[in-house]
């Protein structure tokens, strides 16, 4: 399982959490409105009810899925603009830690949809338009911490994470997943080595 939710879930978020289980388990080619029926258990033909094309299925699944990284990466939790940056960086640490640690599935099915995305124009642009809900206010925090040039290093800043968490869920670190201080005292060293901070305290 994707995740479990933590309140009954309507026919729609039933039917997403089965799309998004169904990516990890078999890939995109085992994304069909019958097999998402049989994993949630809905009668036969609900799923092409509610999402009628395949296009419209797949944006289902990225819909449950930034509802299911919000309640993982939690943005509404990222301090404000008066935190500081030592607030930026264990709020950063706390979130990537709590999806390395208990929400891996959910980043093989990212990395199915991402992948899918590529190929399909209308799935990119729904995708992106998603996934500005983390974007955006990252972009904001960083310009609140001083960068003179806050998407640039929001980009590295995602950057770096995406690529620690590939890393970690699929790439060669798959059985090294860092701990809270370890994400902490890299995060700390790349906003410095941006924002132009001291070096952080041996």
């Amino acid at each position: 399982m994707t995740a479990v939710p933590d309140f009954p879930a309507s026919r729609a978020d039933r039917i997403g959490d089965a799309a998004l289980d169904l990516l990890v388990e078999r890939g995109m080619r085992g994304l069909t409105h019958r097999a998402v029926d049989e994993r949630a258990g809905l009668p036969q033909g609900s799923t092409s009810n509610h999402a009628r094309t395949r296009q419209a299925l797949l944006e289902t699944a990225v819909r449950r899925q930034v509802e299911l990284e919000s309640r993982v990466l939690t943005p509404h939790e990222m301090p404000g603009p008066d935190g500081g940056g030592d607030a930026l960086v264990d709020a950063l640490a706390l979130a990537l830690h709590r999806y390395l640690t208990d929400h891996r599935p959910l980043l093989v099915s990212r990395y199915e949809l991402a992948l899918e995305a590529t190929r399909r124009p209308e799935l990119r642009s729904f995708f992106d338009r998603a996934g500005a809900v983390f974007h955006d206010p990252l972009t904001a925090m960083m310009a609140a911490a001083g960068s003179a040039s806050p998407e640039r290093h929001a980009l590295s800043l995602i950057a770096w994470s995406e690529g620690l968490m590939f890393s970690c869920a699929a790439g060669s670190f798959h059985a090294s997943v860092p701990g809270l201080a370890e994400l902490r005292t890299g995060i700390d060293e790349l906003l410095r080595g941006m924002l132009g901070g001291p070096p952080a305290p041996a």
